[in-house]
């Protein structure tokens, strides 16, 4: 055990050398702060890491992953980052990236009882139930946990347009959300094609109105 944890800091000490190695002032560079285009929403998933799969440098990608890559509204971490990245950071993507075999969709699938995480889990159960006539009728498991995947991060691209961050950015600015799905086995990644860059890609009742303080003179 105290074995693989020390190699964790080995492996730093080398990956340091070899950063100054090839460029002397990499790291003060990069502590003058942070400008990336990009808000990834991932799964926690250890084989999905975004700056490697998307090979980018440390700084292009801001990230938040959770189980499923779930956007919910009520989970004040995801929001917060949200916020900080289209406010602060000014991010002009944000891209849901979901994956094939994902152990969060599949534990949705079923009905066992998973403790804490069912009430995550229910998220998921949610996308099942508006589309279970279509995966219903897919009767090869992998290829119906496969179309899940693909469904949960459509919805969630429309969850994060659901957002009055999301729409305030719309309003002054353009602001890309997009879904993706990586497939483990082949390294590749999908774009589903479910872009949303305006409000009018929601329905009216999801639609916020900003309206302008008025001046007291």
């Amino acid at each position: 055990m105290e074995k693989s944890y020390n190699r964790l800091i080995e492996n730093n000490r080398v990956w340091v050398e070899e950063k100054l190695t090839l460029d002397p002032d990499y790291f003060k560079r990069k502590a003058l702060g942070q400008k990336p285009e990009f808000l990834w929403v991932g799964c926690s998933d250890s084989r999905v890491p975004a700056n490697e799969i998307t090979n980018t440098e440390a700084g292009e990608i801001f990230v938040h992953r959770n189980i499923a890559n779930m956007v919910v509204h009520t989970d004040l971490n995801f929001m917060s980052v949200l916020q900080y990245a289209v406010e602060v950071l000014n991010v002009k993507h944000i891209i849901v990236c979901g994956h094939y075999g994902c152990g969060g969709v599949n534990a949705a699938m079923g009905t066992d009882s998973h403790g804490l995480v069912n009430k995550w889990l229910r998220n998921i159960k949610e996308v099942y139930a508006k589309y279970e006539s279509e995966l219903d009728a897919i009767d090869d498991n992998t290829l119906r946990s496969n179309r899940l995947v693909e469904l949960n991060v459509i919805e969630q691209v429309h969850n994060l347009a659901k957002t009055s961050i999301v729409q305030k950015a719309w309003a002054s600015r353009t602001l890309q959300v997009h879904g993706w799905v990586y497939g483990l086995d082949s390294g590749r990644i999908k774009d589903l094609g479910c872009m949303v860059d305006e409000i009018e890609d929601l329905e009216a009742i999801f639609r916020f109105e900003f309206h302008k303080t008025a001046v007291k003179g």
